[in-house]
């Protein structure tokens, strides 16, 4: 993902551990009538219109962040726009609603449904028999069987990044007509709706050579309402058009381009006129959202009130910053710019009025994730009181209600409000209680305002040298409730006077000062100081605004942070991953597949061949036998109400354990031409791209949340 989002795999496991009698846990949905998993929070907002109100033909340029070294999804250098253009040019057994459940593709599928289950687990998959690749053949059991050999495992010359479920498969044959395909499993396979989407052509599947370099750069082969044109690294963007060979509703638009846009540059492309849909930040979203309000001659940027203004406080400058002269000569070339900034801010505010904001909450979601493998939260108890001192509903306000969007606090790692497996289990953990967080750091032996012994000051966090620079050094910032900000900072033991913890030196009977509950905690001459990572990049303002009000929350307690602010681009790798941090803010998806895609996230790591641990994603370190053992229970079982239940378990647990906190549902904000429809902010469902396209000229949008409920197929 992102800087919010997730990377690849990564050290000692934390020692403390809830044992099963103390572990309390809710009772759990499932058993009793009501289904716990309720609704999406935020629904689908891509202006749907049925497809005879939308022109035929045009391209929609759209704003990615990268074109990507791959176009093989199992590869592990895959991004977003990889994901994207399988989306609309690779077949998908089945795709997301919009509730984020799978439903059948049927442009692919007649039926797929288990039809054997003793001695194995057998699917079998009837296929549309209009269904072909651009290159005119058939789709078949022998695309399938070539993607299950190259993601079984079973061969290491194929580069895959995971194999989930194929290592299950025993055999794929063809069934009694060449529409259809049997999935044989050696071990039954809960997830089984996850295989085949998408879909590639056994000519990217068939050769380890062919699987690791013939996918990277093209496709030649696909059998979606669109094709790959052409990957132009130099201009950075990806051409699609429309695949002639595709057998659905045709694609509306005659082409859709990919084009690499930074986030902090797509305000201005989208008021120059060089796209039609972005992915954007509030920041942009506000000026949109501005642009579209009648201007007023007030306004601070637009009229001359303004100018006057900043013209006397440049004056004010000037005389402050020179002689008259020259304050006079600063003042007109600094009333220049102004007056020109202002000019095309203008400009571009009025061309940015012929857009919108679409907007919804992506299926993922923001945590704070706690390291258990070293410092102070190797320690359940002390995990266990950060969560107890966060309030999660402020954090979940302050991100998402000046969006517009529900703030409703994520009650699960697992899933999402809307999928099926969704039950908030926080309270297994327990919310925010200050006087239960004290009394878990006190069980832990933390003393409020206890002695801190003097380090060497070479070693100590100075206030010298801490700016990031240009090899991605940290920029820190200690924070923390000592009056003076210094405690564990430079070395030094200060007595109350001089701004230390409060009566820690005091003689004996000396009545503690007034601010004693803002005391540091200390334990064996060391302040309770976590270190908190984040990435210094300007697409992450929100996280930098999140973990203010958290190490806000956490000083409430007596515990401190440190913030590291680190470059974008190490920070998952060389942090996040690695393990060098205590506190982080990041990212996870939730599927429909949590037995399959969460469990790596959270088992418990194990001593790898070599000595080193393998945490596989499970980058807080924290685990246990308990949980890997529901997730092995939950993907091998066919009935789905158990399996559900079984994942609501694991939930539960993982909440108990402390080593990660769900914060938000993150928002997803998109700028659309207002002509565009059928696409925008997607949520949870998978966009159907033949139907996205222009309004014809005086034609008007429906008013359904989905473009699928709304078009006439």
């Amino acid at each position: 993902m992102s800087q919010h989002g997730v990377g690849p795999r990564a050290v000692t496991r934390s020692v403390a551990f809830l044992t099963a009698g103390v572990l309390a846990v809710p009772a759990l949905a499932g058993c009793g009538s009501e289904d716990p998993s309720g609704k999406p929070l935020a629904g689908q907002d891509i202006r749907p219109a049925p497809r005879d109100r939308i022109a035929d033909g045009g391209t929609l340029r759209w704003a990615v962040d990268s074109v990507p070294d791959t176009l093989n999804t199992f590869q592990s250098d895959a991004d977003a726009t990889t994901t994207r253009v399988a989306q609309a040019v690779l077949p998908s057994m089945f795709r997301m609603d919009a509730s984020g459940r799978p439903e059948r593709n049927p442009d692919y599928l007649e039926s797929a449904e288990v039809v054997e289950t003793e001695p194995k687990q057998v699917v079998l998959y009837k296929l549309n028999q209009e269904a072909v690749w651009s290159d005119g053949r058939e789709i078949g059991a022998a695309d399938f069987a070539a993607q299950w050999r190259a993601l079984s495992g079973k061969d290491t010359a194929y580069w895959t990044a995971r194999n989930a479920g194929y290592d299950r498969i025993q055999k794929i044959e063809r069934g009694d007509s060449a529409l259809e395909v049997r999935v044989t499993f050696s071990r039954p396979y809960a997830d089984w709706r996850s295989l085949f989407s998408p879909l590639y052509p056994k000519d990217v599947m068939g050769t380890p050579d062919s699987f690791n370099d013939g996918a990277r750069k093209k496709l030649k082969v696909t059998a979606g309402p669109f094709r790959v044109k052409k990957v132009d690294a130099e201009d950075e963007k990806i051409t699609l058009a429309r695949n002639p060979r595709w057998w659905g509703e045709p694609a509306k638009l005659s082409k859709i381009e990919l084009r690499t846009v930074p986030r902090d540059k797509r305000a201005s492309e989208l008021a120059a006129g060089t796209l039609d849909l972005a992915e954007i930040d509030p920041a942009a979203a506000r000026r949109i959202t501005l642009a579209a309000r009648p201007h007023s001659s007030s306004s601070p940027l637009m009229g001359p009130g303004a100018d006057r203004s900043a013209g006397d406080s440049l004056r004010s400058w000037a005389v402050a910053n020179g002689s008259d002269e020259d304050a006079a000569d600063e003042e007109t070339v600094a009333r220049k710019k102004l007056r020109k900034a202002t000019v095309k801010y203008a400009r571009q505010q009025r061309a940015l009025s012929g857009f919108e904001v679409r907007k919804s909450l992506e299926p993922a979601y923001t945590q704070l994730a706690l390291n258990g493998a070293e410092g102070p939260l190797t320690d359940e108890r002390v995990r266990r009181a950060v969560a107890r001192a966060l309030d999660r509903e402020e954090l979940a306000q302050a991100v998402l209600e000046p969006l517009g969007l529900p703030a409703v606090p994520v009650g699960s790692h697992l899933a999402l409000s809307g999928q099926a497996h969704y039950a908030d289990n926080s309270g297994a953990l327990g919310g925010q209680d200050t006087k239960e967080a004290q009394a878990l750091l006190a069980d832990a032996g933390w003393v409020r305002g206890g002695p801190v012994k003097e380090q060497d000051k070479e070693k100590a966090a100075g206030p010298e040298g801490e700016k990031a620079d240009d090899t991605g050094g940290d920029d820190k910032a200690q924070r923390g409730p000592d009056p003076a900000g210094r405690l564990a900072q430079d070395g030094k033991q200060y007595k109350p006077h001089q701004g230390g913890a409060p009566g820690a030196y005091a003689p004996r009977g000396t009545a503690a000062p007034a601010n004693q509950e803002a005391a540091r905690l200390a334990k064996n001459g060391k302040a309770l100081t976590l270190r908190f990572v984040l990435p210094s990049g300007p697409g992450s303002q929100t996280l930098r605004t999140v973990a203010d009000r958290i190490s806000r929350m956490l000083e409430r307690v007596g515990i401190g942070t440190e913030i590291s602010k680190v470059s974008d681009e190490s920070y998952f790798k060389d942090h996040i991953a690695s393990g060098q941090y205590d506190l982080a803010l990041y990212s996870w998806p939730a599927t429909a597949y949590p037995a399959t895609d969460a469990r790596p996230v959270f088992a418990k790591p194990v001593p790898a061949a070599d000595g080193s641990l393998n945490v596989e994603q499970n980058y807080t370190r924290v685990g246990t036998d308990q949980v890997d053992q529901l997730f092995d229970e939950a993907v091998a079982t066919l009935d789905e109400g158990e399996s559900r239940s079984l994942i609501r378990k694991a939930d539960s647990r993982i909440w108990a354990a402390a080593g990660s906190i769900p914060l938000f549902q993150r928002p997803q904000l998109l700028a659309a031409r207002k002509n565009l429809v059928n696409t925008g902010a997607f949520g949870f469902g998978t966009p159907v791209y033949e139907d996205m396209g222009f309004l014809k000229k005086g034609a008007k949008p429906a008013s359904g949340p989905s473009a699928k409920g709304s078009a006439a197929r």
